[in-house]
């Protein structure tokens, strides 16, 4: 879902390029300031559409396995993942259709991660409160990190977390049709193995956010067009939706331990 970023693969230089000479001509530029309203805003409308489906789920009848539940909340699930799919495209290879994709984006995949988180909830009551903490709680130590100055975002270091995200996104293409085969279901599973993985892919997913961070500072000194804010903040979403759906996964293996 997240990975489609192509480590902060939405935000890229290319992007810098195309949109940096359409903002020469106007005096409506990008700010740091623009691109964190925007973000808290996508934010907002994630929450409105998971408690949708989070009401949803809570509103079905109930059963002891959670069944008619989870059926409930399936159309949800499915739908706002194909929306969001749809809508992350239109935006990574259309930035300046950001303006609009980026809501509809934040909104489709606020119903998925409702559904989602639903499920999670109803085998572990409260996973889903530690892994919102967890998710913010990294977002804020990674800014603080970038803003002070202990981690550069250097070209050396910026290769590295794209090649880590990519790598990461073939592992999980290759498990996914190694499972569509076999009954092999390790990613799933409480193992120390399982679990150190998922731990890589959480650190991964929190670098991300240093490219996300480096990507709204050059928007704004490079003069970039005011839409570019919409782009910054729906890379800055990706990453989010990305280390939430992971720490709910890791959460769920230790919980299993």
């Amino acid at each position: 879902m997240a990975l489609f970023k192509t480590s902060s693969p939405a935000l890229n230089d290319r992007a810098f390029a195309n949109a940096c000479s359409a903002s020469l001509a106007t005096d409506s530029v990008m700010t740091v300031r623009g691109a964190i309203h925007k973000t808290f805003l996508l934010i907002l409308l994630a929450l409105l559409g998971a408690s949708y489906a989070w009401q949803v789920f809570a509103g079905a009848p109930v059963s002891e396995d959670g069944a008619v539940a989870a059926a409930a909340v399936m159309p949800y699930m499915w739908g706002g993942l194909i929306g969001g799919l749809i809508f992350s495209l239109i935006a990574i290879f259309s930035p300046r259709r950001s303006r609009w994709a980026a809501p509809l984006y934040a909104i489709c995949e606020g119903l998925c991660l409702g559904a989602i988180s639903s499920l999670y909830n109803f085998s572990s009551q409260g996973i889903v409160i530690q892994a919102v903490g967890l998710t913010f709680a990294v977002l804020l130590l990674m800014l603080l990190l970038y803003r002070s100055g202990v981690i550069k975002v250097t070209q050396k270091l910026r290769s590295g977390i794209i090649i880590a995200t990519g790598a990461i996104a073939l592992f999980y293409l290759v498990t996914w049709i190694v499972s569509i085969f076999t009954s092999v279901s390790f990613m799933h599973d409480a193992t120390p193995l399982s679990i150190g993985i998922s731990l890589l892919v959480v650190g991964v997913a929190a670098f991300n956010f240093l490219l996300d961070f480096d990507f709204i500072d050059r928007g704004a000194q490079m003069g970039a067009p005011k839409y570019m804010e919409w782009y910054g903040a729906f890379g800055l979403m990706l990453t989010l939706v990305w280390l939430y759906l992971e720490m709910l996964r890791l959460l769920s293996k230790l919980n299993r331990r």
